[in-house]
């Protein structure tokens, strides 16, 4: 195989619509713009949002609320998803090689579901229900600095 002998699969490409060549093409005269009004002109562009001068949706819809941009996210682990984790000592590596945080996020742990023992767990935070099943099945919690 060689470049000159490459081209697209069957049907995977269309011509060009040729407008504005005759009446024959079925786009003459008008060249599928209709008849007058501001979308027929050259040069025609529209805003983004723009609804014909009716007060845009954006500016009719009232605004609530702020976002902060200052937060700080978290990526949410739950205890019966630390089963998946391989080895004693639980902490962000071993939960990010393991598929359940993504690399460079801080990481909180939840109290949804059980501890199957023993666990050392470090993690940027622990929700209150978390840490007490980790200690009451004979675990550690270590929360690490952010």
């Amino acid at each position: 195989m060689k470049l000159h002998d490459l081209s697209p699969a069957e049907g995977s490409t269309k011509a060009k619509k040729r407008v504005g060549r005759g009446p024959g093409s079925g786009l003459g005269k008008t060249a599928g713009r209709g008849h007058n009004g501001q979308r027929s002109r050259a040069g025609f562009s529209q805003r983004f949002g723009f609804e014909g001068g009716q007060m845009p949706l954006v500016r009719r819809v009232p605004k609530r609320g702020f976002t902060n941009l200052f937060r700080t996210e978290y990526a949410v682990v739950n205890l019966r998803d630390l089963g998946r984790v391989e080895g004693d000592e639980i902490n962000p590596e071993n939960l990010q090689t393991s598929g359940l945080v993504r690399r460079g996020k801080l990481v909180k742990i939840l109290g949804e579901g059980e501890v199957s023992g023993a666990l050392k767990v470090k993690a940027h935070k622990f929700s209150k229900s978390a840490r007490e099943k980790i200690e009451a099945a004979g675990g550690s919690c270590e929360e690490l600095g952010s």
